[in-house]
């Protein structure tokens, strides 16, 4: 698999990055890129093979979404959330389904879903929220039963792929008891499910990032998993979907600004200046470090996913993507110079782009006071006066 899904990426990066510029001036969300993620199949990439996808491991992932984010990076982070989705959704063995007590049924519903995602569907996150970020333990989104499903009632922000997507994931809390968190995969479509157009943002600007309000009724076999309640287990089984995902994307940005830089450099005649070589030197040599921690968390979560020294990785690899992005993109503009600060320029784009790596959850200085209590012996999922998630 790794071998052809990688050389898909590879290939439709340059269309992504010719589109690209149009999108991030725009604000509009790149509607062709999508249309060529689905040709090729890439939907199923973290779909078992048996339901018809191509049963990507974690470091597959890591390595596609690197290669897309080359392209344009906005297009890598709304497919990310997709894969997200389809990766913890097929994560999900006998073994943990019996111990967390998934119904034979509720298997059923995720493999339809599964099997959708292989057929070209693909899904959006809603989790974050104004006021409590991506804190599930905070959400004000609520939940109830109701005859043959059940009804939800709130507002998202962040939706990235909001009004693009073909179902999302609706992290709510229960109506009757608060400490209870569930996630709903909601359709598109229905009335009560409404886009509301909010994204205008310095970076990541294609990503159609809106707030998504919900007002609707879903099947009950719309209820993830079937049992109430596992959304917080979730999220201390498999925190590599939510942490170390974004940060392939990252390093994959970091590695773009390089290029976009090295273009721009020769273009100019500059490459001949010793201090114009160094930035690209140290930028690369800080990009491949990146790189490098993202993959060895990405070869851990195949191995050992939730173990203790994995999820260390996990927080690390999400860290590193983030700063380093965001530094190897300042480096390179100002290697490039005022030229490159220009609207349109790839590098203004990209800078802005990287800026976003260290505020997508969990924020650098999330990661790092994590790792740090760790580093002190704590328990960095419990310890410290704000829950993580």
């Amino acid at each position: 698999m790794t071998v052809h899904a990688l050389e898909t990426a590879r290939r439709l990066a340059p269309r992504f990055a010719a589109r690209a510029a149009e999108h991030d001036r725009d604000g509009s969300f790149p509607v062709d890129d999508f249309a060529d993620l689905r040709e090729a199949g890439l939907f199923g990439l973290m779909v078992p093979r048996e339901l018809g996808g191509l049963g990507a491991t974690f470091a597959e992932y890591a390595a596609v979404a690197g290669e897309l984010a080359r392209g344009n990076g906005a297009t890598a982070l709304v497919f990310n959330m997709h894969a997200s989705v389809t990766g913890a959704l097929g994560a999900v063995t006998e073994d943990l389904a019996e111990a967390l007590g998934v119904p034979d049924e509720a298997l059923a519903a995720r493999d339809a879903l599964l099997r959708a995602a292989a057929e070209g569907s693909w899904y959006a996150v809603a989790m974050s929220e104004r006021g409590a970020g991506a804190r599930l333990s905070q959400l004000s989104t609520v939940y109830e039963p109701v005859d043959g499903g059940w009804h939800l009632k709130g507002s998202k922000t962040f939706c990235s792929g909001a009004g693009h997507a073909d179902g999302y994931l609706v992290a709510a809390r229960s109506a009757t008891d608060p400490s209870v968190v569930s996630q709903f995969l909601v359709p598109a479509g229905p009335a009560g499910l409404d886009v509301e157009p909010t994204w205008d943002s310095l970076g990541m600007r294609a990503t159609a990032s809106h707030d998504l309000h919900l007002n609707v009724t879903v099947p009950a076999d719309r209820l993830l998993g079937g049992v109430e309640g596992l959304a917080l287990v979730v999220a201390q089984l498999m925190p590599h979907w939510l942490v170390a995902s974004y940060a392939a994307v990252y390093a994959g940005v970091a590695r773009a600004a390089i290029d976009a830089a090295a273009e721009h450099l020769v273009a100019r005649n500059l490459a001949g200046l010793p201090a114009v070589r160094a930035r690209l030197g140290r930028a690369d040599a800080a990009a491949a470090a990146a790189g490098l921690a993202v993959a060895e968390a990405a070869r851990r979560v195949d191995e050992a996913p939730g173990d203790e020294e994995t999820n260390r990785w996990v927080w690390r690899a999400k860290l590193l993507a983030g700063t380093t992005a965001a530094e190897v993109a300042a480096s390179m503009v100002e290697a490039a110079g005022t030229s490159a600060t220009r609207r349109g320029h790839p590098l203004e784009r990209l800078y802005r782009d990287a800026r976003c790596g260290s505020l997508h959850p969990a924020t650098s200085d999330v990661c790092a006071d994590w790792l740090g209590v760790a580093a002190l012996g704590g328990d960095p999922d419990r310890d410290g006066s704000t829950p993580r998630w």
